[in-house]
């Protein structure tokens, strides 16, 4: 059956005319064709009509060909949409900084959580010293404050104990009450193994005060550097603090002003409180403080890099683990002061200078006592501590002090 363009027109317009024409081709080549084997049967032919109806349906656009996708690309340029107005949003200066801001304090949390764990694995091979750690851990304090003291200092450190260093019950009660300790510190003496007299003498004052932190060390003014090494040391390994304090035997100190100093900081990750300060490198031989390894620091006349001065500065738990845990490799300098700074120079240390810490002697310190601003710690710079302490330390403590009561209301 041959069509002509109406009737084909028709036909692919209209799905009912389209089986119409189906069958009657059908008949029309069946008529045609007389020599077929044998004629469809009626499922073939119910089946054929079934998929004619289905296709002319499609074709005539009648039935979406992709309902599915149809809804994806709707709900997929929703989601551009959205995404589009976000991306307007965060552009915000507003948003922008307090998404920085986030992510800073995201950073220094984490900083003091790995800093944490790096000092208690300090802190664990202190106390182990290579062997199995004891199931008692170290005693639980605030601040460590280590008096560096010698042989023969006994008058400084009587000095000491009748002014700003309480003494026996007292000394006890500020450990556990405050978590305030307080030792002065020294090694031994060159003598044999069985400990000389001088080794005696501080045995016996031992037993009589119980405030000495005995080190593993040999006394002498030019070991200061090794010395300060072994002593954070075996502080961290003895007591587990928040801060751990070195200051000479000829510094008044208000253990009040210190604590409550100290306590600003006890937030933050490696602390390095001190008067900071930079002196000039002496090459010369033979003058006070005379720095051997001067070429180190650069040409002649040269400053070393700021560093807390010696007779008084705090650090950080997280710093004296890492003293601890590397004291073998922590290059010596002829300078106590100098030797600290430098194993910290390098590090990610925030450096304080607190210049209520380096305070002159009467009339400097009473004056700013009277204006609200006691200090923490008075010395002479001219004697490197207090002249003459053993006779002045009494009278600074009466004009300087902060008073008896004044520690004990301090939080920690």
């Amino acid at each position: 059956m041959i069509l002509t363009e109406v009737e084909w027109e028709l036909v692919v317009a209209d799905p009912v005319t389209r089986i119409h024409f189906g069958f009657a081709a059908l008949s029309t080549s069946e008529r045609q064709s007389p020599r077929a084997k044998a004629p469809l049967s009626g499922k073939a032919v119910a089946a054929l009509c079934v998929a004619s109806f289905v296709v002319g349906l499609l074709l005539s656009g009648r039935v979406p060909l992709l309902p599915a996708a149809s809804k994806d690309m709707t709900s997929s340029a929703g989601c551009m949409k959205n995404k589009r107005a976000m991306l307007s949003e965060s552009n915000n200066p507003r948003d922008i900084m307090n998404e920085v801001s986030r992510t800073h304090h995201a950073i220094q949390s984490l900083d003091k959580a790995v800093s944490s764990l790096e000092m208690e694995l300090a802190v664990e091979r202190a106390r182990s010293g290579g062997a199995a750690v004891s199931s008692v851990g170290p005693q639980k304090a605030f601040v460590v404050i280590g008096i560096n003291t010698a042989f023969s200092s006994k008058k400084r450190r009587d000095s000491l104990r009748e002014t700003w260093v309480p003494r026996g019950e007292k000394l006890r009660r500020l450990e556990k009450e405050k978590g305030i300790v307080i030792r002065f510190v020294i090694g031994r003496s060159g003598a044999a193994a069985g400990g000389g007299a001088l080794d005696r003498t501080v045995d016996a004052e031992e037993a009589e005060n119980k405030d000495f932190l005995r080190l593993d060390h040999v006394e002498g003014y030019h070991e200061l550097s090794s010395k300060t090494r072994i002593y954070f040391t075996t502080a961290v390994a003895t007591w587990d603090a928040d801060f751990y304090v070195k200051v000479d035997d000829d510094v008044h100190l208000n253990l009040g002003m210190l604590t409550s100093r100290l306590a600003k900081y006890r937030t933050r990750p490696r602390v390095y409180v001190g008067c900071m300060k930079s002196g000039p490198v002496l090459s010369q031989k033979g003058v006070k403080y005379h720095e051997p390894e001067y070429w180190k620091f650069g040409d002649e006349g040269n400053k070393y890099f700021r560093h807390a001065t010696g007779q008084i500065y705090a650090i950080s738990k997280d710093l004296a683990a890492y003293i601890s845990i590397n004291q073998p490799i922590l290059h010596r300098f002829a300078n106590e002061d100098v030797s600290l700074g430098a194993w910290l120079i390098g590090l990610e240390v925030e450096h304080v200078d607190d210049r209520s810490m380096c305070c002159a002697t009467p009339p400097d310190c009473e004056w700013k006592k009277r204006a609200g601003n006691v200090c923490v710690a008075s010395f002479d710079w001219s004697c490197s501590g207090v002249c003459k302490s053993v006779d002045r330390m009494k009278h600074i403590h009466k004009a300087c002090g902060e008073g008896q009561g004044a520690v004990w209301s301090v939080a920690t």
